[in-house]
């Protein structure tokens, strides 16, 4: 889970204005912290299945909202992904 000290900092490196914490890019800023803590649990834990389809649900997600930033945006889009270490 993520912690709520690694959250605010997450919203304060991607937030677009002082009170942002909903927009898209944060969204997939949070998604990508707890996608990579799940992904960690699963290296250990090969048989959570549970963990697996909530990893899988939230990378759908995650794509989703950045295919949107994208037709929105594809500067901002781009430099998410960048911030991020996400592939395209």
């Amino acid at each position: 889970m993520i912690t709520t000290d690694k959250k605010s900092q997450i919203i304060a490196d991607l937030a677009t204005s002082k009170n942002d914490t909903g927009s898209p890019v944060v969204q997939v800023g949070i998604l990508t912290a707890r996608i990579t803590e799940l992904t960690e649990h699963l290296k250990i834990n090969k048989k959570d299945h549970m963990a697996r389809r909530g990893l899988l649900q939230m990378v759908g997600r995650r794509k989703k909202l950045l295919k949107y930033v994208a037709d929105k945006d594809p500067a901002l889009y781009l430099s998410t992904i960048k911030k991020l270490g996400i592939r395209k």
